[in-house]
């Protein structure tokens, strides 16, 4: 019983240290880049999901940590992605939120859920939610308060049979100081721009109300449609082309006071 017990700590601290992904960055850009949904890894026997289906969006945000990475990179930008799937936990969503583990999503029943109690939930909550959360708050922290926070996500091309028009979700909740100028700069450079779509950014407790709102840090949650990244190539080129409109954008906030 000891070894196992021994095993099964083991195990539990590897996957706590493991919660996410840190980049560090040169210490000199004002940006904190953010990927809540970038893996699609989970503990062995997978939940029970068909092993197909860790492939698709439910899994995780299909192209969003190749461009978050590549920002970092062409930024010196510091930058955390989660390190597991949001099937096992959601990060952007609050401890207190009911959906933060899903039984049920896109129509697929997520097994290994199915009976997660409020006692799994709490673990879950501690192994991998709050280390990510920690660090983000610790990493703020040092940067101070000029920093501006952004979060990648993607979104699918068509939803329930009706496709989507947008290439890129711009999300907010009651500060436009960053996502007004984007909307407006994206839309300049041709591309197509869904104004809080396909989504709201309204959400009180979800990554960007934590670490920006309750900060007064400047933030904006930017969607992109995933067949646009899907690839790493192309995730790389969508990087390079977003950049220099982030640079405006951030530009724009600053001048606008």
């Amino acid at each position: 019983m000891p070894r196992v017990r021994g095993i099964r700590l083991y195990y539990n601290r590897l996957m706590t240290e493991n919660a996410f992904e840190a980049i560090a960055g040169d210490g000199k850009c004002p940006l904190l880049l953010l990927c809540d949904h970038a893996s699609n890894r989970l503990p062995e026997g997978g939940l029970g999901l068909d092993p197909g289906l860790l492939a698709t969006h439910i899994a995780y945000d299909i192209g969003a940590a190749a461009m978050t990475r590549a920002l970092a990179c062409a930024y010196g930008a510091p930058a955390f992605l989660g390190g597991w799937s949001r099937l096992l936990i959601d990060l952007n969503r609050g401890a207190d939120d009911p959906t933060i583990v899903m039984k049920l999503s896109d129509g697929s029943i997520i097994p290994g859920n199915r009976n997660a109690d409020a006692t799994e939930v709490a673990r879950r909550i501690k192994t991998f939610h709050a280390p990510y959360h920690a660090a983000i708050d610790a990493a703020l922290d040092r940067m101070g308060p000029g920093v501006a926070v952004i979060s990648m996500h993607s979104f699918t091309p068509a939803w329930k049979g009706r496709p989507r028009p947008w290439e890129v979700g711009v999300l907010y909740d009651r500060d436009i100081r960053l996502s007004a100028p984007l909307m407006a700069r994206l839309k300049e450079a041709g591309f197509t721009v869904g104004d809080n779509e396909p989504y709201s950014g309204a959400l009180e407790g979800d990554t960007l109300y934590q670490h920006g709102t309750l900060r007064g840090l400047p933030h904006v949650l930017i969607e992109i449609r995933q067949d646009l990244i899907a690839s790493e190539d192309a995730a790389q080129a969508f990087a390079s082309r977003l950049k220099p409109i982030l640079d405006l954008s951030v530009s724009d906030m600053h001048r606008q006071g």
